[in-house]
């Protein structure tokens, strides 16, 4: 979807079928305003990002009128030099629901998840919709590979997207640096991932044995990457399996799989540093 230059309320939402709609290029959100950005430097998919060079990586995006630098400037956001990389797995990349958390200037990049996908949290929330929306974390998953989003992000800003997941409840979710998979930059069309007929279960390991297509923008140091991930209930367990949301949309998800199995803690899951 591309919805650039466009309020955030223009983006059809609804906690039925959250984590949709999310962005499929990188954009600039800002409080009133939705910003198409396009990169404008060389693509180097040899190279590790970490820290200043991550950043100035960042900055390297613009709009048809401006620099990212530029735009976040004339929107009084902060520098990129006081960001720094948090995953957004879910709704939380989604401009209507970054408005209502009242969270500012962010850029959202489209990224690469190697080793990793995003599946249910093993709980609801209701405060939109009864009886309620299940969240997305993080899980290994062996030769799987999908687009995830990722901003560049303040540390208020980081506590409170995570103070928005614990809704009152401190502690529910917990930013975490995963210590497996890998995260890269993702340039152009957007990619097909995995379908549920190419992971293969042996009884106890899912595995992908198809090749992954080649990467198409840099690496992103692992360690200085945060995430929020379910700490209270950790993933949904489907009979030994992870329900990925590439493989089951909000609604699909709870009427057909959610309380027919049972949960995987959050730390059996996902090594993290």
């Amino acid at each position: 979807m591309n919805m650039s230059d466009t309020s955030p309320r223009l983006w059809p939402y609804s906690p039925a079928s959250s984590p949709v709609s999310l962005p499929v290029n990188p954009i600039l959100f800002t409080q009133n305003k939705v910003i198409d950005l396009s990169y404008t430097g060389e693509i180097d998919t040899a190279i590790t990002l970490q820290g200043a060079e991550l950043q100035n990586y960042c900055s390297n995006f613009a709009s048809d009128s401006a620099t990212l630098d530029q735009l976040i400037s004339q929107h009084g956001g902060s520098a990129m030099s006081e960001r720094r990389p948090f995953l957004l797995l879910g709704e939380l990349a989604n401009p209507y629901r970054l408005q209502d958390i009242n969270i500012g200037v962010l850029p959202i990049y489209t990224i690469r998840l190697e080793g990793l996908c995003r599946t249910y949290a093993d709980s609801l929330d209701n405060r939109d919709i009864v009886p309620g929306v299940h969240h997305v974390t993080l899980a290994r998953s062996k030769g799987w590979w999908e687009l995830s989003h990722l901003a560049m992000a303040t540390i208020e800003q980081m506590k409170a997207m995570v103070a928005w997941l614990d809704n009152g409840q401190r502690g529910k979710w917990k930013p975490v640096k995963p210590a497996e998979g890998s995260i890269s930059l993702h340039f152009g069309q957007p990619i097909e991932c995995p379908s549920k007929e190419m992971v293969t279960f042996d009884g106890v390991l899912e595995d992908v044995e198809q090749e992954m297509p080649p990467a198409t923008g840099p690496a992103i140091d692992l360690s200085k990457v945060m995430v929020p991930a379910h700490t209270a209930n950790g993933c949904y367990n489907h009979r030994g399996r992870l329900a990925r949301t590439a493989h089951y949309q909000q609604r699909d998800f709870h009427e057909n799989i959610f309380r027919k199995g049972s949960s995987n803690k959050w730390d059996e899951v996902l090594e993290i540093m």
